[in-house]
């Protein structure tokens, strides 16, 4: 099934027209996140979680510049070993005029989801507001898209490296529904609280489902963030976390790393101070969000069917 937006494999096209339930993929972490091979590893991993759960799973990407919804495994290979473009929404014109292909951002992925009917979007941490935003006014495009497009978005929180409470207060300026999974404290990625309060929170996922329909009947158009946070025993010890990272911190600051190259210092420098603990828990929470996006998107089909 094809239409000028996106194209849909067959096996989810199938699956939307039965309203059996479908969640979303996106493929930065394929030709971004991880070296090769772990990276294809995972990819078929975070699929089979879902088919085990009785869930069609729909891995996103631009293909050729065509947005693509649900990848084949050559397609999938072809992203975690070739060199592949970072797509965001703001590239999606460019690489369908050159024909290039992409590996989808959290903002491209759920624009693109939103467009094929997806109700569901499992993803690790959402992007945000970055540190010194008013000397690099660097603010990530997850924020923006989320508050069109209506759809579950699950989510550990956003990485501590980002300046938390002005994501938050980001999110409350785009009218983006944020509720916490059986918490009313944000989760920071690697660690399952941030200290920051929120104002709802959900105990299951028919809860979720019926935030997501009541908005629809609302006639809002952003989505629900679901707050879900790591679980205690997969997240990273507190006190070695606030080591590296204020340590990471420290040596951008010595370094003179300014503006939108902070960020991406910031994290390689995580990766490598923690010996690949963090790419550890930041893999352990895409597996927990993928189970938790499994349950919702099934309720909302029992209960939209």
């Amino acid at each position: 099934m094809q239409n000028q937006a996106v194209a849909i494999s067959p096996r989810v096209s199938k699956a939307l027209s039965e309203n059996r339930p479908v969640v979303a993929l996106e493929s930065t972490i394929i030709s971004h996140g991880l070296p090769f091979p772990q990276n294809l590893a995972a990819a078929k991993e975070f699929e089979q979680i879902l088919i085990d759960a009785g869930v069609e799973p729909a891995t996103i990407a631009v293909i050729d510049g065509v947005p693509t919804v649900g990848l084949d495994e050559s397609q999938i290979e072809i992203l975690a070993q070739g060199d592949i473009a970072k797509a965001s929404v703001r590239d999606l014109g460019i690489l369908r005029a050159k024909g290039v292909s992409g590996a989808t951002t959290v903002a491209a992925t759920a624009y693109i989801a939103a467009k094929a009917g997806i109700n569901v979007f499992a993803t690790g941490g959402l992007g945000g507001v970055h540190r010194e935003f008013f000397e690099s006014f660097d603010e990530s495009a997850d924020l923006s898209e989320l508050a069109k497009a209506s759809i579950v978005v699950v989510a550990a929180g956003v990485k501590s490296v980002l300046d938390i409470a002005a994501t938050l207060e980001r999110l409350e300026t785009l009218s983006v529904q944020v509720v916490g999974y059986q918490t009313n404290d944000f989760p920071s990625f690697w660690l399952p609280t941030s200290g920051y309060e929120l104002d709802w929170s959900v105990e299951n996922a028919n809860e979720v489902a019926r935030v997501l329909l009541g908005a629809r009947e609302s006639g809002l158009e952003s989505a629900v963030l679901l707050a879900n946070p790591v679980p205690a025993a997969q997240a990273w010890e507190k006190q070695e976390h606030d080591r590296v990272l204020e340590k990471a911190l420290s040596s951008a600051k010595q370094q003179g790393i300014r503006g939108k190259a902070v960020t991406p210092f910031l994290l390689e420098f995580i990766v490598n101070e923690s010996g690949g603990r963090s790419l550890a828990v930041n893999l352990d929470l895409v597996r927990n969000n993928i189970r938790v996006a499994a349950e919702v998107a099934k309720e909302i089909a029992v209960i939209d069917g």
